[in-house]
This record gives C-alpha cells, structure tokens and sequence, in this order.
C-alpha cells in the first residue's frame, strides 16, 4: 500500500486547510448495480468506510422501491448503522412519503434531489422544476421543525444529455430557491460529467453574487471525460470544502445513460494529501475496502488509485 510515503505532500497556497467528504457509494454508487446486492454486504460496506475515517456516509434512499429496486430495503438497512456514533447518516427523501419512513427510523439528516433543467426533472421526479420544488417545499419545512439537517442536491448543473449546455443563470435560479426552502447545504452535480474547470469557478462565483454562501455549497463530479479532480481543485481555489465522492469509483445515474462513475474517493483523498489537506481518511483502509466491495460485485474497481494501490507488494 501507500507506507505513509507517497503521495510527498506539497501544499499550494490558496486552498482549505480541510475538506470534508461527503461519501455517497452506499446509495449513489450502488443504486445502478443491476444484481441486488445483499443488505448485509451495504451494511457491512458502511461499517469499513466509518472505520476507514469517513465521517458522512450517504445510507440508503426512501424512494419508493419500484423506481431504485436496489435501495428496496433501506428500512432493514438503516437500524443496521445504529452502532456507528459520530458519522452523519444521510438519506435521500423523495418527499413527504419518504420523509415519514426516514423520520420513523430515526434519521436525523435527509437530502432532497432536484433539477436544474425540464427534461431531467420530468424524467426523474415526473414533474417541472417548479413542481419539483413545491413538492420539496413540506418536506423541508417539517424536517427543518424537527432540528432535522436538510442537504440540497441540484443535478444538471453543467450540462444535460437532452438539453446540451445549461445556462448558469438557470442552474443559480433553481439553486437558490432550494436554499430559499431552507436546506442547509446545496451540492452541485456534475451529472453526466461535462464540467471544466472554468465553468465551475463561473458558477460558484455567480451563486455567490446571489446571495449563496460558499460554506454552504458541495461539488458532486462525474468523471466521463476525466475532468472530476481538475473540476474539484477549481471548486477548493474557490474556498468550497466539501467534495462528494463514492469509494472505488461506483456509480452513475439511472434515468442518464451517459452519467458514468462519480469521483473515486481514493482518488480525491490521494490529491487532497499531496496537497496537505486534512481528510481524516485513512487511504489503505480505504483502498482495502473498495477492494472487497469489489469482489462482492465479481468485478474490479474503476478508481486508478485502488487499481495502483492494490497492485503493490
């Protein structure tokens, strides 16, 4: 493995002193397997993840078991973390019916998930992007009665398979009438992953104008053109500290064909510590982990850092 020498680490100026990761392969990353994966193989993944020093570990979704038959059993699954203090467990609700189920359980941090765009929300969420936030509109007003924390999530931000480019006005006016609703923290996605770095400082620069602070704004990058690390340092140059990331590289998007694999977390905790940045992650146990997940799913990890990491003596 790393053996504590490499990656050296040389800070650059400029950059946060630590970034929090917020992991998503528990729900984000195995929500497109095909095969259903064994709740206690989630389980079990979620525990070696806490153990490996992720402190945000996205569980499981309460959307209704038809649309994510993957995440069909996130009832069975959530009392299943009940061991695991001092790591946040977010789940993502779809609405009020989701925010029920998650409450009942005990959750005490949920995520709305909305569109910057008409043609992804009406494929997602079967509705317009206005009829998308009103829908969201109960759900974070009762979570937010309940001391419950509400993240934002905002797909489409750089680009839409149907759509081609979005404009940035576009994605500002929906991110900030999602953080009008009283969400905590607002993630930026990068859904099909046609980001560059200009555009990211472009947009986080525009949400800033309107009013959005950056404390309160997350980076969610895909990696289909090899963009996700430049798109990321673009994002902490700018002072964002929070990064979105899935172990071993997992995930895309159901409902975009083109959305490929998130960012690995490997491959951001190697960048982040070359730059001496504090993740509290421990890289081998990481490494260690997206390699069993990936014997559980009989194929390998798509993250350079595993596949490097793993090949050593």
């Amino acid at each position: 493995m790393t053996g504590g020498s490499l990656p050296m680490t040389v800070p650059a100026p400029d950059l946060p002193a630590r970034v929090r990761i917020h992991e998503v392969g528990a729900r984000d990353g195995l929500q497109n397997e095909k095969a259903v994966v064994p709740t206690e193989v989630k389980a079990e993944f979620i525990h070696r993840l806490a153990a490996a020093g992720l402190t945000t570990i996205e569980a499981t979704s309460f959307v209704h078991p038809k649309w994510v038959p993957q995440l069909a059993d996130a009832e069975d699954l959530f009392p299943r973390l009940a061991d695991l203090e001092g790591v946040a467990l977010p789940v993502l609700v779809p609405n009020e019916r989701g925010l029920d189920r998650a409450l009942a359980l005990g959750a005490r941090r949920i995520a709305v998930f909305g569109s910057a765009t008409e043609t992804f929300a009406a494929r997602n969420l079967n509705r317009t992007v206005d009829e998308s936030l009103a829908m969201f509109e109960p759900v974070v007003a009762r979570a937010k009665d309940d001391k419950v924390h509400v993240r934002g999530y905002l797909s489409m931000c750089f680009g839409d398979p149907w759509e081609g480019p979005v404009p940035v006005h576009q994605v500002v006016r929906v991110a900030k009438a999602l953080m009008d609703l009283g969400c905590d923290e607002l993630s930026l996605g990068d859904t099909i992953g046609v980001a560059t770095p200009g555009h990211v400082q472009d947009l986080l620069s525009e949400l800033n104008e309107e009013g959005v602070r950056t404390n309160t704004i997350g980076v969610h990058f895909h990696d289909t053109y090899g963009q996700a690390l430049a798109n990321t340092l673009a994002a902490l140059q700018h002072g964002v500290t929070t990064v979105d990331a899935s172990a071993g590289g997992l995930g895309g998007c159901p409902y975009a064909k083109s959305a490929t694999g998130n960012l690995a977390t490997e491959d951001l905790v190697w960048m982040l510590h070359g730059l001496g940045i504090e993740t509290g992650v421990d890289l081998d146990a990481l490494t260690a982990t997206s390699v069993w997940l990936a014997e559980q799913l009989g194929r390998p990890s798509p993250s350079r850092t595993v596949r490097a990491l793993s090949h050593k003596e």
